[in-house]
């Protein structure tokens, strides 16, 4: 949506005069909001000013960049369901935050972005520290809004907040410049619950939900891919019945993970470029596909021309502009997910596929075979990452929120890792953003603080926002920290061994003494080469009292398999 010309003004009769950077304040206060994260500088100082006052009712976590700000922000969204919000200055404070504005639009996560900006006079003039945030922020948020006087502010806050959180979420930015900050106005808040030609929830076809029972029915190899969509609208315990219901295998995208549990047995894997063998190969077998708030992302699909050819496919989806925008579907369900799954609940039958279920086990013992195994129990003397996760699962059991970064160890954490519970996966997906990991665990551990929560990074990745680790110090924030270094910017590098004839072109990494750096913040760190000594220093780790660095040495040119290739059919899935 873009910026309205105007606000609509919504006021109740009681009003206090305050000025603008304090009504910044109260409003995020009206929001419920308890915990933001931000970087100060000259055009948001007069709100930084303000929430000296607030220090009781609103807690801020300072990070070390402002890139770390936004990820942390994320984390804390996906992990808590609400929405992160984030402050800034303006040019260079601003600009910072895009990355993780982008991130978060393609990852439909609910973010509110507050900047600060030059006074309104010096709008357009190329003043110190401005820059265009409306203009370059755009393309990338839900909604964006400049405040140019304090009256504005809290209309422009409670819309805000309504963009973000509502339907198909997102990020907002609003810019306020520095003389709306300073000016005095009458505060009076009221929540925003409606937007006039704002629709964030479509009516579903009550006659397509009946056509959709119908074809679930009558199927006889039916097959179900959820996404986040399930978890941004709570719909996993409905996700379950319809599962356990119609006797469906059920598959995940990379953010659908832990929706259902990795130990149900109806959850056949994941989809995807390195999703498992099964549900890819048999994506081409099912009679009837049942996509439940997923995108059809091109990672998932492949080649679009042979992707599902054979199946009738169901698209429930909150946002209308999906549907049809990759694949064609023949029923879309529009609508909220948990809306639309209770809704089609008793319509469908009960049922078990049991022969069908069975090819999908097959699948499994084939994959096993073939990867698995050999990456849980490497007959080479380097350790591998899918040993690792094996090795945390085994002591974990499923119970901890996995935030990581992008690259080979977030393909292998995403095939390995177990969850028992929902918002348990965090990761870049649409955007791919590295060094996203370390501060988004930030966020998560702070959503979840009675839940452990492991980062999962990569040497490469880790090395974009390490200096977050002054932000874990300071506030005391206990994650458990795992670089899996393997001295490549590894998923580049497989690329260029598989298709680019091993031409390693500026992907090997030459790394600095990651120990010596996390104890010069301060932090409990170790680093392991050797299989006798992993299990015991990751049970060391994730019993320890606080925040805790792990390095280990992987293999330097392991690969990650199975592995759909770019522009191939999710038939043509590699093993090897």
């Amino acid at each position: 949506m873009g910026a309205p010309s105007t606000l609509e003004s919504t006021k109740t009769n009681t009003s206090i005069e305050l000025s603008g950077a304090e009504a910044v304040i109260k409003s995020l206060i009206h929001e419920d909001v308890d915990l933001l994260f931000g970087y100060p500088g000259g055009a948001i100082m007069p709100v930084y000013d303000a929430l000296y006052n607030y220090q009781n009712e609103l807690k801020h976590i300072l990070t070390r960049h402002e890139q770390g700000a936004i990820h942390a922000a994320q984390g804390y969204a996906r992990a808590s369901g609400k929405a992160g919000v984030v402050i800034a200055t303006s040019g260079p404070g601003a600009t910072n935050l895009i990355t993780g504005i982008a991130d978060a639009q393609i990852d439909s996560t609910p973010l509110v972005c507050i900047t600060g900006q030059v006074i309104s006079q010096l709008l357009g003039t190329d003043g110190f520290q401005e820059t265009d945030v409306i203009g370059i922020s755009m393309p990338v948020t839900k909604w964006n809004y400049q405040v140019t006087s304090a009256e504005e502010i809290p209309e422009a806050i409670a819309k805000a907040f309504y963009i973000a959180r509502s339907g198909r979420p997102g990020p907002v930015l609003i810019d306020i410049t520095k003389d709306a900050q300073f000016a005095q106005l009458n505060f009076d808040y009221k929540k925003c619950e409606s937007i006039r030609s704002y629709e964030p929830i479509p009516t579903t076809d009550q006659n397509s939900l009946k056509k959709a029972a119908e074809l679930v029915n009558n199927s006889k190899k039916p097959f179900m891919i959820f996404g986040q969509g399930v978890i941004l609208s709570g719909a996993e315990k409905e996700l379950n019945q319809v599962v356990e219901k119609t006797g469906i295998p059920a598959a995940s995208t990379v953010l659908g993970l832990s929706a259902l549990p990795t130990t149900h047995p109806q959850y056949v894997g994941m989809v995807g470029m390195h999703g498992n063998y099964g549900p890819n190969l048999l994506t081409n077998e099912c009679d009837v596909l049942i996509a439940v708030g997923m995108r059809f992302d091109d990672r998932v699909t492949g080649d679009l021309k042979r992707y599902c050819k054979q199946a009738k496919i169901i698209h429930i989806e909150v946002d209308p502009s999906e549907i049809n925008k990759n694949v064609r579907c023949d029923i879309p369900l529009l609508g909220d997910a948990k809306e639309v799954l209770q809704s089609l609940l008793p319509l469908v039958n009960s049922n078990t596929h049991p022969d069908w279920i069975d090819e999908f086990e097959k699948c499994e013992k084939i994959e096993f075979e073939k990867i698995v195994q050999k990456e849980f129990f490497p007959k080479s003397d380097q350790i591998s990452m899918g040993e690792v996760l094996n090795k945390i699962n085994n002591i974990t059991k499923g119970d901890s929120i996995v935030v990581t970064d992008v690259g080979q160890h977030q393909m292998i954490s995403c095939r390995y890792a177990q969850y028992n519970y929902s918002r348990s996966s965090i990761t870049s997906g649409g955007l791919g953003t590295m060094g996203f990991c370390l501060p988004a665990a930030i966020g998560a551990k702070l959503a979840q603080p009675l839940r452990q929560v492991i980062a999962i990074v990569g040497d490469g990745g880790f090395q974009m926002t390490l200096q977050e680790l002054g932000t874990i110090k300071q506030f005391g924030i206990d994650i458990k920290i795992i670089i899996l270094n393997n001295e490549f910017l590894g998923m580049v590098r497989q690329w260029q061994e598989l298709f680019f004839e091993k031409r390693y072109a500026h992907t090997e990494m030459q790394n600095p003494d990651f120990i010596a750096i996390s104890k010069g913040y301060g932090l409990e760190s170790k680093k392991v080469s050797k299989r006798d000594e992993l299990n015991n220093a990751l049970e060391e780790m994730l019993s320890f009292d606080g925040s805790y660095l792990l390095e280990v040495k992987v293999g330097k040119e392991d690969n990650v398999f199975p592995m759909v290739a770019t522009g191939a059919s999710v038939s043509e899935v590699r093993l090897e």
